[in-house]
């Protein structure tokens, strides 16, 4: 199981001893196909997980929305395989790690002969480039995307039989860690040649992959079946399981409402679990089921100000909204010790992580002192104004983080305290995407995103990735030092070096007042204690190869 938080009815152990725990059920379950301690579990049965929202699409570089991962993460094989403890990649679908050039340019694989897809087609070489140069160049005429995960793509080639190397225009030394990653999930050559639409729901049973289940039985936006592969025998050799899946299936069914998942998993209805709120976790514990607090060990859960805004352009302004806001108050009322509370834009899990606490400190007499400096005159509601403009924000509510809109609502209270206003956009998941790149719509952006490597705090902030604080907009850049920053991070050959570039990019945000960091997000799960071997990758999606059920 990758590190977490696991809390057992009537008692909360330690991080250490979570992990400890983690690796016996884990280890009793394998060996002679068997799991669970005492002989007391065996292979076959349904696996019953339910799952906040459905999937959206299974486009690997564009899959990293959580509930995605419970398909790719399960239908799909990697080059290599990232350990969700150490963080230590190990061969997979590579017999063995990459050679890399002195420069990270160039990156060489061997790659297995004894793989299939699920349509009984052969994983090659050939294949293995196709993949890459999809997801290292993207399809505008079909809209598929380049993967955050992988920088200055150039080609793949096939080298003979069982070789491939990629080639890269600058260097790229996360790309080892980004072949390991679940949006460089392998799929068949068939299923690359796939629009946008066709990888989307509707589609799924059609999406052909190597890993050790194959999507079956969708029902569009409520439920699918992820059945076993009885020919699947090519783990990683590190993984504690080999061979075929220890369950027959996993019945995977979308449950929104938060009463009705944790009801149906109390009631012994279903197995696992996603998303288990922080105010249920009592009653979910309560009924003699596990809190399992997977760590993403990636940028925090955070609000992102965009600086470019007018309202926002300003030091004082930014810094204000930073000490307005009591994080320890919003905490102690919404969350409970599976949230660690954030000291960076990093979670201290993360690679790279540096403290930044200093600049977060909570001080609403200083926070009025800055916005007056700035000219911010109180209003007749209270609400500051400068020059005719009132100090009015907007916030995106963020549906895949958990208590977005309640955590909203505590900071807006605070906030108009010294007169900051915010207010909160509620559309659905496709109008908040929709909102999301329009400044004048959202000026304050609510999110997260999970990655084990250097280079997830370029996907989040750099221009040409996820953009969070709309540095890069209207064909402008307004903070170059950030984007150089951040490419340093994804372009230094030698690991200290990343790790320095790393922590001036948390510096710079911090400084500038640019990202004000509210937890470090788990994936919070509740697992029945017939489970056996539920595990997760490194940032916290979910793995059913290993698992197993009690008789």
């Amino acid at each position: 199981m990758s590190e977490s938080r696991i809390t057992r009815p009537h008692r909360r152990l330690s991080l250490g001893a979570s992990i400890a725990l983690s690796a016996t059920l884990t280890m009793t379950a394998c060996g002679d196909g068997s799991s669970g301690s005492d002989g007391d579990a065996a292979a076959g049965g349904t696996l019953t997980y339910l799952e906040q929202q459905p999937f959206d699409s299974l486009y690997p570089p564009a899959a990293g929305f959580y509930p995605n991962g419970a398909v790719i993460n399960n239908i799909t094989d990697r080059l290599l395989w990232q350990d969700p403890e150490t963080l230590e990649l190990h061969p997979w679908i590579a017999t063995e790690l990459p050679e890399i050039n002195h420069d990270a340019t160039e990156f060489t694989f061997t790659i297995r002969d004894d793989v299939t897809y699920s349509d009984g087609s052969e994983l090659t070489p050939e294949n293995v480039v196709k993949n890459f140069d999809l997801y290292g160049q993207g399809d505008d005429e079909r809209t598929l995307t380049v993967s955050e995960a992988i920088n200055n793509y150039d080609h793949g080639e096939v080298l003979d039989e069982d070789t491939v190397r990629f080639h890269f225009s600058e260097p790229s030394p996360g790309f080892a860690q980004a072949t390991s990653t679940m949006n460089s999930g392998l799929v068949s050559d068939e299923t690359l040649d796939r629009s946008e639409e066709e990888f989307g729901p509707g589609n799924a049973a059609e999406i052909i992959g190597s890993g050790p289940f194959v999507l079956t039985d969708e029902e569009l936006g409520t439920e699918y079946t992820l059945e076993a592969r009885d020919d699947y025998d090519w783990a990683p050799s590190e993984h504690p399981h080999e061979g075929a899946a220890l369950v027959d299936e996993v019945n995977v069914t979308v449950t929104p409402e938060d009463s009705v998942r944790v009801g149906s998993l109390t009631s012994g209805q279903a197995d696992i679990a996603r998303q288990i709120e922080a105010q249920d976790e009592d009653q979910v514990t309560g009924a003699g089921v596990d809190i399992v607090a997977a760590d993403t060990k990636s940028v925090a859960n955070a609000f992102n100000l965009r600086f470019g805004h007018p309202l926002l352009e300003d030091i004082e302004t930014r810094q204000a909204f930073m000490h307005a806001i009591d994080r320890d108050a919003i905490m102690d009322s919404l969350f409970t010790e599976s949230y660690p509370q954030a000291d960076s834009p990093l979670s201290s899990e993360a690679l790279g992580h540096a403290d930044q606490s200093e600049f977060y400190e909570y001080d609403p007499e200083a926070a009025v002192d800055l916005l007056e400096e700035a000219g911010w005159e109180e209003g007749s509601d209270g609400i500051r104004e400068r020059d005719g403009e009132r100090l009015s924000l907007v916030v995106n509510e963020a549906h895949p983080q958990p208590r977005s809109a309640e955590l909203i609502t505590l900071a807006a209270q605070q906030l108009r305290e010294v007169g900051i206003e915010l207010e909160m956009n509620s559309g659905d998941r496709a109008q908040q995407q929709a909102d999301q790149q329009d400044l004048d719509l959202i000026q304050v952006y609510h999110s997260m995103v999970g990655r084990a490597d250097y280079d997830v705090i370029k996907s989040q902030y750099h221009s040409e990735n996820r953009n969070v604080l709309l540095n890069g907009y209207e064909d402008e850049v307004v903070d170059p030092e950030l984007e150089s920053l951040l490419e340093d991070v994804a372009s230094e050959p030698v690991e200290e070096d990343r790790s320095a570039a790393s922590e001036a990019v948390q510096r710079h945000l911090a400084e500038n007042a640019y990202v004000l960091p509210l937890f470090e997000e788990p994936q919070v799960y509740g697992v029945q204690s017939h489970v056996q071997g539920f595990a997760t990758e490194s940032v916290a999606r979910p793995s059913f190869y290993g698992v197993s059920l009690e008789e």
